[in-house]
């Protein structure tokens, strides 16, 4: 996590005031519950509540402890003994150390899920805005980086919105499997504690059960979620690369929001660069450059290992943080984009109807020509006009094997543009559930 890339609410998460409270929270739970099955006293749980609920926690001792101890949890629980006092010895009763920082680990993540669900519904927002408000906008569709058929600017815009209510609900999916919480002792098999203790946390934590945790909650419901957010960032900088495609000197369709002051160039003070959209396309390699270590996180010696430990120590904080920002920025690009839409119609226009080729082949098949003949007499009207020798309707009004199936009125019909914009309603019912 670097600043340049980090709001408060998602650090904060992360922060290890808010880990060792959270460790806090997941051991005095514990103990209520090992008090009610008279494990240890009432009054024992009462007073590590009332000694440690409010307590700010001293990172620099416990860092200073861990130095000795080599041991982050054995540092923590020292640290607690001395804020709780001799009831302390009651803390941690038949639990192991993965009990406390696998559970921590996943009420960590589903705050974060929590977080960037709520930025995705920012970007849907943004996007469902934009996508009604340029719903007829017709701009031209390309395949291979060309000119292909008409679409408009709204369809765009209503492709991402649904590719990212694919991936809210992923998100929710992930936010779910990761929601476990572990308290089953050394190997797992609940052997020094029992499992309503684990029960019990679970619920105050805002947990389930782990159904089988050996010592460790299984590494593949993190690899699912890490994975989710890999998705999520490809989602991003695809539009992210739409955005800075279409603002290139030669195409500018729309363009990000070049606010007042704003200097684009040190060296050429004309300059209005992407930056925006360039930044979230570098984001999002960083978010699924930790997706490999989380899936190899899956593979772990026996009942425990920790060579999964110090990956997610970086890839938990750093993936969240980053997607997180992210998603913010993506959201405040959309709703300040800049469209223009006579560039749109400029370009439309630019292959003097071009983008018609399809509705002339299917006519001159509906008119009793061979798919094949009709493709070559297209063609070859179409090609002189990528040289600049003449407009696409003349040419075909001219061609003598064109005029024996189609007259010049059969000819002209095909070239209008509406006929290719006639089911947006239909798709915008499909994405919105409204047009």
């Amino acid at each position: 996590m670097i600043p340049r890339y980090t709001r408060p609410e998602m650090a904060a998460i992360w922060e290890p005031q808010t880990r060792f409270k959270i460790w806090f929270e997941i051991e005095a739970h514990a103990a209520d519950a090992l008090a009610e099955l008279g494990v240890i006293p009432k009054e024992a749980a009462k007073t590590i509540w009332a000694k440690a609920k409010n307590a700010t926690f001293d990172v620099g001792r416990i860092d200073e402890i861990e130095r000795e101890t080599r041991h982050d949890v054995i540092a923590f629980l020292t640290h607690l003994a001395e804020i709780v006092g001799p009831e302390a010895r009651f803390v941690h009763q038949g639990m192991t150390s993965s009990d406390v920082l696998d559970t921590c680990l996943n009420v960590q993540l589903t705050r974060a899920a929590d977080l960037l669900i709520a930025d995705v519904d920012k970007v849907l927002a943004a996007l469902k805005k934009r996508a009604f408000e340029h719903k007829m906008t017709p701009t031209i569709g390309r395949s291979h980086g060309i000119h292909a058929e008409p679409v408009t600017f709204g369809l765009k815009l209503a492709y991402a919105y649904a590719e990212f209510s694919r991936a809210r609900e992923r998100l929710i999916a992930a936010r779910h499997e990761v929601a476990t919480c572990a308290i089953s002792g050394a190997v797992g098999t609940f052997a020094q504690i029992d499992p309503r203790v684990e029960e019990h946390v679970a619920k105050a934590m805002g947990l389930r059960p782990e159904p089988i945790s050996t010592q460790v909650i299984p590494r593949d419901r993190h690899a699912m979620y890490f994975a989710t957010l890999g998705v999520i960032a490809s989602s991003v900088e695809r539009l992210a690369t739409e955005i800075r495609h279409l603002q290139r000197t030669e195409v500018l369709e729309a363009e990000e929001f070049f606010s007042e002051g704003q200097k684009g160039s040190s060296s050429m003070p004309h300059k209005r660069n992407p930056v925006l959209s360039e930044n979230l396309a570098g984001l999002a390699r960083m978010v699924r450059a930790y997706v490999t270590p989380a899936l190899e996180n899956v593979v772990l010696w026996h009942e425990r290992d920790i060579s999964h430990s110090s990956a997610e120590r970086m890839i938990g904080p750093d993936a969240t943080v980053t997607l997180d920002f992210a998603l913010n920025r993506l959201a405040g690009l959309v709703n300040k984009l800049l469209v223009y839409p006579e560039n749109m119609q400029k370009n439309l226009d630019r292959l003097g109807g071009l983008v018609h080729s399809q509705r002339l082949l299917i006519a001159l098949t509906q008119k009793g020509a061979s798919r094949e003949d009709a493709y070559k007499l297209v063609q070859r009207n179409a090609m002189p006009v990528w040289r600049g020798e003449g407009d696409f309707l003349s040419l075909l009004k001219k061609d003598a094997d064109v005029k024996e199936y189609l007259s010049d009125a059969e000819i002209e019909e095909q070239f209008d543009l509406g006929y290719h914009l006639k089911h947006v309603d239909t798709i915008f019912k499909r994405v919105f559930g409204q047009a």
